[in-house]
């Protein structure tokens, strides 16, 4: 329920920033009609404080009219207005969760997707599964910003009422999710590894307390039920080409005051050549077992021969091998390649959870007892310092 109290002045600020065109000014005070979707912007930008919002109580809400399962649709951020963005890896994965999740309730798979002009993007979202798309165009959405995505994003969620929203683990995903779910006053579960259905709710499992347990999270009061999950953590489907999703074309009508937040200046660093350790096909990392930074350099060369990247564990960044952007684990990347070989890494739970989506697994460690073998293909229990010197020699001669 949204009010208005007699503390407002009519100063007109809350009417050109409402996204819908719910507010006018009537003898000096704001009155909101039917169109109002209980956003915020106006409680945000009220300069006296005067509009309040006050919301349900979680057990006194009425879940019933509550479907579908919803994805939000991250872009790439190139800020550039005029060069075509692509969608992000990581919101196609979630569309292969989705599908699983929204056949078992029999309800729509949903994406959610905010940008300045749509380039076809619903014929790769439904390739990917969608069955709709939410789509919203506007020029203030052309880039990320929290206030203008946040806004968009409530009022959708207010009109439509999903069932389950999920969101990429992202810088982007991360900042905005919270944000939407303090303003709907719903729970939201970070950082999942794993989503199932359990008597018709969201099952979200996540690592805790360091990652030494797993946690497995309900919401049963709480829509819609909000999770971010890890890039690289949910297989990709399959596309299916030629399938098509249906477009909902939604319009916003959006200030550019509600943007409290202004990027004065954009650099992106580009690294000539290299291949960013989330995308690569083939990882060879390296854990404290490599004992020397020097020896640790051996896995470069063996990198390069099998055309892959360098990863390292925790304990290897803080020994100083790698620096922190080439880390795998829970506090560092999540990863999925073809091939993943470990040396001299004995597998925390927390390296285990960035890594153990790989397709093949091959763990070289000295203890027979490490946990890494829990989770490779192939193992071999023997001395990487070994080990690495006679596979270099071996694809050299190969090749």
């Amino acid at each position: 329920m949204i009010e208005v109290s007699k503390k407002c002045i009519g100063c007109n600020k809350c009417v050109p920033v409402c996204p819908f065109a719910a507010i006018s000014m009537i003898d000096k005070k704001a009155v909101m009609n039917e169109a109002c979707t209980l956003c915020g912007v106006c409680v945000q930008i009220c300069p006296v404080q005067a509009i309040t919002i006050t919301r349900e109580e979680a057990s006194a809400r009425d879940l019933s009219g509550h479907r579908g399962v919803w994805v939000y649709v991250e872009l790439t951020e190139t800020g550039e207005k005029t060069q075509v963005k692509k969608i992000k890896q990581v919101a196609l994965e979630l569309l292969g969760a989705g599908r699983r999740l929204a056949d078992e309730l029999g309800e729509d798979l949903c994406a959610v997707l905010l940008a300045d002009k749509n380039h076809n993007y619903e014929k790769e979202l439904g390739a990917y599964g969608a069955d709709k798309v939410y789509m919203v165009e506007h020029d203030e959405l052309f880039e990320y910003n929290t206030d203008i995505f946040s806004t968009v994003i409530v009022s959708l969620v207010t009109r439509h009422k999903p069932s389950i929203m999920l969101y990429g683990a992202t810088i982007q995903g991360r900042d905005l999710a919270p944000r939407v779910a303090s303003t709907l006053y719903v729970g939201l579960t970070a950082d999942c590894t794993a989503l199932a259905i359990k008597n018709g709710l969201l099952l979200q499992s996540r690592p805790a307390f360091g990652g030494n347990i797993m946690a497995d999270i309900l919401a049963p009061n709480s829509r819609p039920q909000m999770s971010t999950v890890r890039p690289n953590v949910m297989k990709m489907a399959e596309p299916v080409h030629g399938r098509s999703a249906l477009v909902v074309r939604e319009s916003a009508k959006l200030d550019p005051s509600l943007r409290r937040v202004k990027v004065l200046e954009r650099m992106i660093a580009h690294d000539a050549g290299a291949v960013k350790i989330e995308t690569a096909k083939v990882i060879v990392s390296g854990g404290r077992g490599m004992k020397t930074r020097e020896r640790f350099r051996q896995l470069e060369e063996l990198s390069k021969l099998l055309g892959g990247v360098v990863g390292a564990s925790r304990a290897a960044v803080d020994l100083g091998f790698k620096d922190k952007t080439h880390q795998v684990g829970q506090s560092g990347t999540t990863v999925s390649p073809k091939l993943y070989l470990s040396f001299g890494i004995s597998g925390a739970v927390q390296h285990i959870v960035g890594m153990k989506a790989s397709d093949v697994i091959v763990a070289v460690n000295k203890d027979p007892n490490a946990p890494i073998f829990n989770v490779a293909k192939y193992g071999i229990v023997g001395d990487a310092h070994e080990i690495v010197p006679k596979l270099i020699e071996a694809l050299k001669k190969g090749k």
